[in-house]
């Protein structure tokens, strides 16, 4: 109730759209006779191939293996085993957001919200509890490609979302940045993971943009370390 002159006026929420948070998962117990990626002396590098979980999660992205001299189901898209670590990456397919002019369909080739289009995981321990940078070598041939979302435990932090390249297209570069309003390129060396104590965690990388292509990521205590 809310006074308007010398009479009283009733205010009324009205809706304009509905956000759905996905429920946190727990792969703890689907992944326990894992054998766990260790960090050591706070670093740890893996592969993006050697995910431990992989699942489009309802959604019509998944991430698939593309190995050199192995048939990629995608055939049409640019093959870039040659230069990827171990010959071998992974990329969010089908990409059908390639340029700005591709209509952009949320829940299908952009995925705004964390946790909701296709993701991996990997099974880690962490010796060193603590903050950590997480970096990604990543390739990206243009604008629409250049998204992603990391979390741990199923949890989706602020500080994971919104992984960004800008720079280094059409190679494979390294980035820790995250897109926020006011730079769309990212903020460098902002992209963060904090565990408690040492145990061992599920880390997941969700897409942001189909075409995305992951060759390998690293946790990093050292905010001086830059990976080459």
């Amino acid at each position: 109730m809310i006074p308007e002159h010398d009479e009283v006026a009733w205010s009324r929420g009205r809706w304009t759209s509905l956000s759905l948070t996905p429920v946190v998962f727990d792969l703890k117990e689907k992944l326990e006779d894992v054998i766990a990626f260790e960090e050591n002396d706070g670093l740890l590098a893996v592969e993006g191939e050697a995910f431990h979980y992989n699942s489009n999660n309802g959604s019509p992205r998944k991430f698939y293996i593309h190995q050199k001299g192995e048939h990629f189901p995608f055939s049409k898209y640019d093959d870039h085993t040659d230069r990827a670590s171990n010959d071998s990456y992974i990329e969010a397919m089908p990409d059908t957001r390639v340029t700005h002019k591709d209509k952009s369909i949320k829940g299908e080739n952009f995925f705004p919200v964390p946790g909701i289009g296709g993701l991996v995981s990997y099974k880690v321990k962490i010796n060193t509890p603590g903050s950590y940078y997480v970096w990604v070598r990543a390739f990206s041939t243009g604008t629409e490609d250049n998204g992603l979302h990391v979390g741990v435990d199923g949890g989706w932090p602020d500080s994971g979302q919104r992984i960004q390249l800008c720079e280094g297209k059409h190679k494979w570069t390294w980035s820790s940045a995250q897109r926020v309003p006011e730079n769309h390129c990212g903020v460098p060396q902002t992209i963060t993971l904090t565990f408690d104590k040492a145990d061992e965690y599920i880390i997941s990388f969700s897409m942001r943009e189909d075409g995305f292509e992951l060759d390998k990521w690293m946790l990093v205590r050292n905010k001086n370390y830059i990976p080459d």
